[in-house]
């Protein structure tokens, strides 16, 4: 059972270690309205057929 413990310990602490050392890392979680960054959206595929305007 102990060896449980240490073990979440240890990797708990290598887990915080990591996220230190990741520079600037947002653990504030979904984020929404203004301050939400959003990819811009990808052209849909032309269908064969249509023709291009």
């Amino acid at each position: 059972m102990w060896k449980i413990a240490v073990g979440f310990a240890v990797f708990a602490g290598l887990a915080l270690w990591l996220l230190s050392q990741g520079g600037d890392i947002d653990m504030g979680g979904e984020k929404h309205g203004a301050e939400a960054v959003h990819a811009p959206a990808e052209k849909a595929p032309e269908k064969a057929g249509e023709p291009k305007k």
